[in-house]
């Protein structure tokens, strides 16, 4: 087998955006972020990672990273410097090429769903691991890096059968006249009639929303669609659901938009959202918001639409990754102890 390699991105900004003026979210600072990175390193150690790939950037994580190698035995580290930073998105796109041009076999990420989402885009077949250090993080999944390293780690060393593993999660495509953006979350209509600052956190002027997926104790515009007609991230269809004043509304749900933010929002209906189906959004002079982020400004008359669609990118699923590394062994070796016992292939203790 060749060199095993791993890309880790870090977003720098996600988790201190706007929001923060009218929420009560966490703020993940530049040294948590740089602690993250180095409990993934740790990990990718033991996990036979060779060589990782790691994001640069302006806020210091790079440089806490660096300062601090050579405490435990990790990969040997390159850093996507290559490009100029720009402190925007196109940072995020640039290291994500750079990882897949390198070979990687896995690419973790920490940010928000909007971080998750640029790197989607750019990843292509590499299997995504989204860590959550963002503002909503629906997409990404919470759970100690620690183990995220390891499971992402044994899928880049090919340890683990990539079938047992991964999915492949569905995505929403968004398609105007000029423009094409998808969504790993979820899709809303705003009658807002300019994007301003991106990130959305009143949803009264929402008109229409899509879910790829809506779970119960989610964060963000898919809680709504969670508290009404719940749809897991296996389940190959979505859900749309038909906005409205709360005052004239079918159903009201109070639902958590931001961290420390519950809203009510008024529903007037909602049905089943099929693959493959495109969907015209009426949302000709307003606002287009993918992720929970304003992105796409439609001129009057402009029309839009969105589809479903079943082939976004590959997601490693740490828990089945740690299981599949229970059965097979991978982290344990037999070994006799002082007393006498050791343990069989099985795992158990034997005199």
């Amino acid at each position: 087998m060749g060199e095993v390699v791993a890309g880790i991105v870090v977003n720098p900004a996600s988790g201190r955006d706007i929001r923060r003026l009218v929420t009560q979210a966490t703020v993940f600072p530049a040294e948590e972020k740089a602690n993250i990175v180095r409990r993934l390193l740790s990990a990718f150690a033991v996990a036979g990672v060779d060589r990782v790939m790691l994001s640069t950037d302006f806020g210091g994580i790079t440089a806490s990273v660096l300062r601090d190698l050579g405490r435990d035995p990790v990969p040997r580290i390159e850093f996507c410097d290559e490009d100029t930073l720009t402190g925007t998105a196109i940072d995020t796109v640039n290291a994500v090429r750079r990882m897949v041009d390198a070979g990687a076999g896995v690419i973790v990420c920490l940010g928000g769903d909007g971080t998750a989402r640029v790197a989607a885009k750019a990843c292509g077949d590499v299997p995504l691991l989204a860590l959550p250090t963002g503002t909503n993080n629906a997409f990404p999944q919470a759970g100690e890096a620690t183990v995220a390293g390891l499971a992402a780690g044994m899928v880049a060393s090919g340890q683990v059968d990539a079938d047992l593993v991964m999915q492949r999660v569905s995505v929403l495509e968004v398609v105007t006249k000029n423009r094409r953006e998808i969504a790993l979350v979820d899709v809303a209509v705003s009658m807002s009639r300019h994007a301003g600052a991106k990130a959305l956190w009143d949803p009264t002027a929402l008109t229409e929303l899509y879910c790829t997926f809506a779970e119960p104790d989610s964060i963000g515009l898919s809680s709504i669609a969670g508290q009404l007609c719940p749809s897991s991230r296996t389940s190959a269809e979505g859900v749309a659901l038909q906005l409205g004043p709360v005052d004239s509304s079918a159903y009201v749900v109070h639902a958590a938009i931001a961290p420390g933010l519950v809203r009510p929002v008024g529903v007037r209906g909602w049905g089943v959202l099929r693959p493959g189906v495109r969907v015209d959004l009426a949302a000709g002079g307003g606002v287009i918001a993918v992720d929970g982020e304003r992105e796409l400004e439609l001129k009057n008359g402009e029309g839009a639409y969105v589809e479903l669609r079943p082939d976004g990118p590959w997601c490693v699923d740490v828990r089945a990754a740690m299981a599949e590394a229970a059965t097979q062994g991978l982290l344990r070796s037999v070994a006799t102890s002082e007393s006498g016992w050791k343990g069989d292939s099985s795992g158990r203790c034997v005199g």
